[in-house]
């Protein structure tokens, strides 16, 4: 009887060989690269380009290869973090700011800045200024181009205005001093005079004093008595001081006058609420109708008349 025959088991040869290696094949070829992808040659990375986000993934090692292959050109004016020679990590993100310029005009004055900011808010802050206490030409959210931008910018600041005895305080933005009475709804009577005068600009903490008009000068002051060392009296009587106040008298100004002398000679309110002119007017008029005898109005120090 024959034995049946038996069927040889399949070489490696002929394995290989097979339809099943191709697969085989495929799914080896797809671990490898894998493996190159996850191992570390070839990393993820984000790329936040002055706001824009983009992924993709770099076998460059450094900051600055993975910016060479993606075209993102750079200088020493922009932001770049982390910095250029520092290595990737998988997953990394990096930002670049482009600077731009910024233009601006702060209470009429201009200056140009360097930025890396997107929006005015933004560069407010990196420039120190705090957005809260300024009137802004643009919305705090205005992105800033590349190509650069113009900001108009009043700053807030706080002023007195002494008018009439009448201190009032406040909170203006206007860069002249006449702008800040236009504010406070301030009409100039004629002959008025401010200090600092309507054009300067009112720092903040400043006092703008609203002068009247000086009363007539009526009657001449003669040449011989202009001539007297009225300043050498009153360094000698007040130190020179216009708002002087001696509560022994009581006696105010340069000159030292008691209310009922100073009415006498024409004066009106007080002394100190006159300028130093107003008040060595009244003082040569005194002098005049005392006919020169100094002694009665200014016992210590009318020596220094000279008279």
């Amino acid at each position: 009887m024959l034995e049946p025959s038996r069927q040889s088991a399949p070489t490696w040869r002929t394995w290989l060989l097979s339809p099943w290696a191709g697969s085989l094949y495929a799914a080896l070829a797809g671990i490898s690269l894998g493996m190159i992808v996850g191992g570390g040659l070839a990393t993820e990375v984000t790329l936040d380009v002055d706001g824009d986000l983009i992924t993709l993934r770099s076998f460059a090692g450094t900051v600055h290869g993975v910016l060479d292959a993606a075209n993102v050109s750079y200088d020493a004016e922009d932001h770049v973090q982390p910095t250029p020679t520092e290595p990737v990590a998988d997953g990394a993100t990096i930002v670049v700011r482009h600077a731009r310029p910024l233009t601006l005009i702060m209470d009429g004055k201009r200056s140009t800045h360097m930025i890396t900011a997107l929006n005015v808010g933004d560069a407010l802050e990196d420039l120190k200024l705090d957005p809260a206490r300024l009137r802004l030409s643009a919305n705090r959210m205005r992105q800033i181009p590349v190509s650069g931008f113009k900001l108009s910018v009043r700053t807030q600041r706080k002023v007195s205005i002494v008018a009439d005895k009448i201190r009032v305080t406040t909170i203006t933005t206007g860069r002249t001093v006449a702008e800040v009475l236009k504010q406070a709804n301030i009409t100039l009577a004629k002959g008025n005079t401010v200090r600092p005068g309507l054009k300067n600009f009112p720092e903040d903490g400043s006092v703008i004093r609203v002068i009247p008009a000086l009363p007539p000068h009526t009657i001449p002051i003669a040449p011989n008595v202009a001539a007297l060392n009225w300043a050498g009296l009153a360094d000698c009587e007040s130190h020179g001081n216009p708002k002087a106040y001696n509560p022994g008298g009581p006696y105010y100004g340069m000159y030292q006058f008691s209310l009922p002398m100073w009415r006498a000679v024409g004066g009106t309110r007080t002394p100190i609420d006159w300028p130093a002119e107003e008040q060595t007017y009244r003082a040569q008029l005194l002098f005049q109708r005392v006919q020169g005898r100094w002694q009665g109005q200014w016992p210590h120090c009318g020596a220094r008349l000279g008279a």
